[in-house]
């Protein structure tokens, strides 16, 4: 059999562009090299794009130093990497693309929409799915008209801040303390603060307008943290759900990624129905935002029932990543999983 040529794409512009690298060093391991001949290209924060020759120097960091300049050509007819060294320029054609980029320029849209019009099959969600599913706010506007309940909320734009007094005002009048101010865009929790009162408000929407122009304040719900992994084109299924046990007090970067004591659980107990309302809400918040390919949907659990947080269109895939955890839960290891993605990525172009 004839290997196909996938390019991953990983690191990126954004605020997680260190989970990106810790994402693929465990999604290549994955990947059946023996069906595939894998082009490594990673984006420096910065946006420099530059060929890696190896996981290693993912691991090292050593592949930012690469003489290797590589470029994703838009020409359809193509459908090529450009790669410029010292020995010249080539063409490198490309079958698949698998962009592990989280979080902005990754995540929402933006290569989503080179790999159309390249019309090169790609990994993941489409423009419209990754574009709404990054902007919390109008990820909202979306799930009110499923009816599915969430946290009561107030959008904020950065200009309005020049108006601090009233913005607070509408605030105050709509929520009441404690509430969770958040970048609409921003991934992994960057710039999310929780405030207690009239200054701490003022000083999280400022941090907040530092990552995103566009600002969500939501009431506090006081519940359990949990999640689900959906799978899928129209055909999209549901794992089982898990539950964060967050070490801090609520779950931020550094509780995800930097404290060892937070910890998953994909076997909790929930309660009778709890997890198959779960499911069935994560499949239409999927279907609704016209995901495809993969998505994990977040959740709480308070006492009245099960309130929606946010959908993650490309979920980490590092090795305390909740997305991987679940389908190894449901008997779906990982480089079965990571098949089923690149073949779902090959009959998603319209």
């Amino acid at each position: 059999m004839e290997k196909k040529t996938m390019a991953v794409l990983f690191g990126g512009q954004s605020s997680e562009h260190e989970i990106s690298c810790m994402s693929v060093v465990n999604i290549v391991d994955c990947i059946d090299q023996e069906k595939y001949h894998l082009i490594l290209i990673g984006i420096t924060e910065e946006g420099h794009w530059v060929k890696a020759d190896s996981v290693e120097q993912i691991k090292d960091g050593s592949w930012r130093k690469s003489d290797v300049q590589a470029v994703l050509s838009p020409d359809a007819t193509k459908k090529v990497i450009c790669l410029l060294d010292e020995k010249g320029f080539s063409e490198v054609p490309v079958d698949v693309v698998f962009p592990v980029l989280h979080g902005l320029y990754g995540e929402d849209g933006t290569i989503q929409g080179l790999l159309e019009l390249a019309q090169i099959p790609y990994v993941g969600c489409g423009v419209l799915a990754s574009a709404v599913s990054m902007d919390k706010l109008y990820t909202k506007i979306i799930v009110d008209t499923l009816g599915i309940r969430q946290a009561n909320y107030v959008g904020v734009h950065r200009k309005e801040l020049g108006q601090m007094e009233a913005v607070l005002d509408k605030i105050e009048k709509n929520l009441p303390y404690p509430v969770f101010v958040k970048p609409s865009c921003a991934g992994s929790s960057k710039g999310v603060n929780k405030a207690e009162n009239r200054e701490e408000l003022e000083k999280a929407l400022l941090e907040a307008a530092k990552h995103d122009s566009k600002i969500l304040v939501e009431e506090t719900i006081v519940g359990r943290e949990i999640e689900c992994a959906v799978l899928g084109n129209e055909d999209a299924i549901a794992s089982g759900v898990g539950e964060i046990l967050s070490a801090a007090e609520f779950y931020d970067f550094d509780a995800k990624y930097v404290n060892s004591e937070s910890r998953t659980d994909v076997h909790p107990d929930l309660g009778d129905g709890i997890e198959e309302q779960v499911r069935d809400a994560a499949v239409r918040i999927f279907h609704a935002v016209d995901g495809s390919g993969l998505a994990r949907v977040d959740f709480f659990l308070d006492k009245d029932g099960i309130v929606f947080n946010e959908i993650n269109t490309l979920p980490g895939f590092t090795a305390i990543s909740m997305y991987p955890m679940l389908w190894e839960a449901k008997g779906i290891e990982k480089k079965e999983l990571i098949q089923r993605l690149i073949d779902m990525a090959k009959t998603k172009l319209r």
